[in-house]
């Protein structure tokens, strides 16, 4: 696992990562090692609710916090950008779906600008973390597999026979965007995704909407721990979803195993079992059932080090 190292010298080339969801940004000076330069973490808040130039403020103040903590001397030789999405790789911008202001905003041409760094690596988000982990956590060693993040949103990225998928846009392994249910209207129905009934605000607001009186993923945790029914269900409702999930993307792609990491993912110690059994359940074909599933080794350092990762394994890209 990655560790912070305030003894990061010249020697050693440093990447700006940048890791861009719909609660917050983050960015981070990180080597060739993996190794965050201690001090050079940094996060702002985005949400749903900013505006356009309100997000774009947030993310310049948190590349330039990262890149001043770079000792004299130290090259930064480029950056590493994982953001939600959708993105558009041949412009270099975003659509994120939890940053509705965001809709085709020119990522790749604000962190050139902000940085000063004319190198500018873009990918999804899920792609980052399925990086991280293969090259530093829990899906070392693994030629098929998927990493996930199950938090404001749900997102993956896919490695398939030893190669990270990026796609035809870049946006292969949008795992979070797969259809569970059918819709019974017309067009677009983003709450029969994935992510629109297992990410943690859907999964709160299910329970809300049942009359469980909290607010937050928090209270769902400590309410399951507790023992309350309605929260109780509400995680099993959100293992499920994620279990059924894993088994379609296994009956495409006969993935080896899944790195699950986000705030949402340590609701409680049980989701993984209860993923498992699900995916035992529901598994179309008799050899899904042998995937493996973990916990993310990297915990929340995973994208950022992902991101860095663009650079540093660029053997790894499609």
């Amino acid at each position: 696992m990655a560790q912070n190292d305030s003894d990061l010298t010249a020697s050693h080339d440093l990447v700006l990562a940048v890791d861009v969801g719909g609660t917050k940004v983050e960015a981070a000076l990180i080597d060739h090692e993996g190794r965050m330069l201690d001090g050079s973490r940094h996060r702002r808040p985005t949400g749903a609710a900013n505006d356009r130039e309100t997000v774009a403020r947030c993310v310049g103040e948190a590349i330039e916090a990262a890149m001043a903590a770079a000792p004299e001397g130290t090259r930064v030789r480029g950056a590493g950008v994982g953001s939600a999405g959708p993105i558009h790789l041949d412009r270099g911008t975003v659509s994120p779906l939890n940053l509705p202001a965001w809709h085709e905003y020119p990522l790749a041409d604000l962190v050139r600008r902000t940085s000063g760094l004319d190198e500018v690596v873009l990918r999804l988000d899920g792609l980052c973390i399925l990086l991280a982990e293969h090259w530093l956590g829990s899906l070392r060693g693994y030629r098929t597999a998927m990493g996930m993040v199950i938090s404001t949103g749900i997102g993956g990225g896919l490695l398939i026979d030893g190669r990270l998928a990026g796609g035809r846009s870049g946006n292969a392994g949008h795992v979070g965007q797969i259809q569970l249910h059918t819709r019974e209207g017309e067009g677009r129905d983003l709450s029969l995704t994935l992510e629109g009934i297992a990410a943690g605000p859907s999964i709160v607001a299910w329970a809300q909407g049942r009359g469980w009186p909290g607010a937050t993923g928090e209270d769902l945790a400590r309410d399951y721990a507790s023992g309350d029914p309605l929260a109780r269900r509400a995680v099993e409702r959100c293992a499920r979803a994620v279990g059924e999930g894993i088994a379609s993307v296994c009956a495409l792609v006969d993935l080896e195993a899944v790195a699950i990491g986000g705030g949402f993912s340590r609701v409680t110690p049980d989701l993984f079992d209860l993923i498992r059994a699900t995916i035992a359940e529901v598994a179309p074909l008799d050899t899904i059932p042998g995937v493996q599933v973990f916990p993310s080794a990297l915990a929340d350092e995973a994208p950022l080090i992902g991101a860095a990762g663009l650079l540093h394994r660029a053997d790894l890209l499609p």
